[in-house]
């Protein structure tokens, strides 16, 4: 196995490195601190970055994207990571890139024209509505709303939360039952849902730790009351939706635990420069101090180790495909997300008071990515599924 790529490869991820340094840092703080008021200055750079080449990585060329393979992307997306911001530049973000990968595999050709397209050009946004209040995320087949078939039209009703990327998006793809007398596994369709027909109901923004974000950076709750879209808007067969869910989140977690190195690596970085250059009295820094020396090589592994899990990971879907690689995805999805939280969680530490201001990222990174280990099915399920195999061979020998 090997992990190497092509010089023409790492010279684009030197423009990239380039871009973050000119373009993503830059703009960083301000839109840390007020999404809103920095959106503007936002979109301008990412028009520019895409007039440039430099959009949708994960998508083919021929629809707009840059053509990168998955262990490609893995190796871009780490880099991008680095910053709150930089998938948003790139136009890769979740749930976007998610949207785009399910409607590239599965959408007809009149979604793709008139949804895909458009997303891979960043001039539209979109979001994907599954979780609901009164049920459990972690149970994606045990849902309230339902899409009643009427003719040629779906009748949606009922209520999601934690909708990513929920305010101001342009359509959503909801997860809504259209057969209750199905097994559990065939009850639920995906449906397009423009956020323009009567019915959607943006309810509101969820504060994340006191944050209410704004547009892309925001989870939202939705009502859709008896919203009526064209039969010709479900993606796939009437109840493949848990199917396609798991085609689309499976590669999402893989997304997430490429864009979480980008934020562990960071956060070392922080944490090293601020280990060196805190002095602590008689001429001693926190780098002196054993227990941050500690804190440095116990990341500085832990890192190195999820790459390369992750790597692996990618590398096994690109050759026989997401389904081949489900234990693996379950594996660095909670593995990846115990990482970032302790590497994450020593730069604070070394950074003390300062480190749970706004004058770092760190308290961003806490703030928005302690939901790692909860969203895409919490860490206690993707154990469950790893122990199962593991276990399988053993309870078969029992007879």
């Amino acid at each position: 196995m090997s992990f190497s790529f092509t010089p023409e490869f790492e010279a684009l991820l030197e423009q990239v490195r380039e871009k973050m340094e000119s373009v993503v840092y830059p703009l960083e703080d301000a839109a840390r601190r007020n999404f809103e008021e920095a959106l503007p200055e936002l979109m301008k750079a990412r028009d520019a970055l895409r007039s440039e080449g430099f959009t949708a990585p994960h998508m083919p060329k021929e629809i707009g994207g840059m053509g990168l393979s998955f262990l490609e992307h893995a190796r871009m997306s780490e880099i991008l990571g680095r910053s709150p911001i930089g998938h948003f530049l790139f136009n890769c973000p979740a749930p976007d890139a998610g949207n785009m990968e399910l409607l590239h595999q599965f959408g007809t050709e009149e979604q793709k024209k008139r949804f895909l397209e458009p997303l891979v050009r960043g001039e539209i946004r979109s979001c994907f509505s599954m979780t609901e209040p009164e049920r459990a995320g972690s149970n994606p087949v045990h849902m309230d709303t339902v899409a009643v078939r009427e003719g040629d039209e779906y009748v949606i009703t009922g209520r999601k939360w934690f909708t990513t990327a929920g305010h101001l998006a342009d359509f959503a793809i909801v997860m809504a039952v259209t057969d209750p007398e199905a097994p559990p596994h065939r009850r639920a369709s995906q449906i397009i849902v423009p956020a323009d027909a009567p019915g959607f109901k943006h309810i509101r923004r969820i504060p994340i730790m006191g944050d209410e974000g704004y547009g892309w950076s925001s989870h939202s709750e939705i009502e859709y009351d008896h919203v009526r879209v064209p039969v010709t808007n479900r993606i796939g067969e009437e109840g493949e939706g848990f199917k396609l869910a798991q085609e689309r989140l499976g590669p999402g977690r893989i997304h997430h635990c490429m864009r979480w190195l980008g934020i562990c690596e960071r956060s070392l970085d922080l944490l090293c420069k601020r280990a060196v250059s805190r002095e602590v009295g008689d001429g001693q820094t926190l780098a002196d101090q054993q227990v941050i020396r500690h804190y440095i090589a116990e990341s500085r592994a832990e890192i190195d180790a999820a790459r390369l899990y992750v790597y692996s990971t990618a590398d096994k879907i690109d050759k026989q495909g997401a389904y081949a690689a489900r234990v693996e995805i379950s594996s660095i999805k909670f593995f990846v997300a115990g990482v970032l939280e302790r590497v994450v969680d020593r730069a604070i530490q070394v950074h003390g008071a300062l480190g749970i201001t706004e004058d770092t990222p760190l308290s961003w990174f806490y703030r928005h990515e302690r939901g790692a280990r909860i969203y895409d099915g919490p860490d206690e399920v993707h154990k469950n599924t790893v122990a199962r195999h593991v276990l399988k061979p053993y309870l078969a020998s029992k007879g």
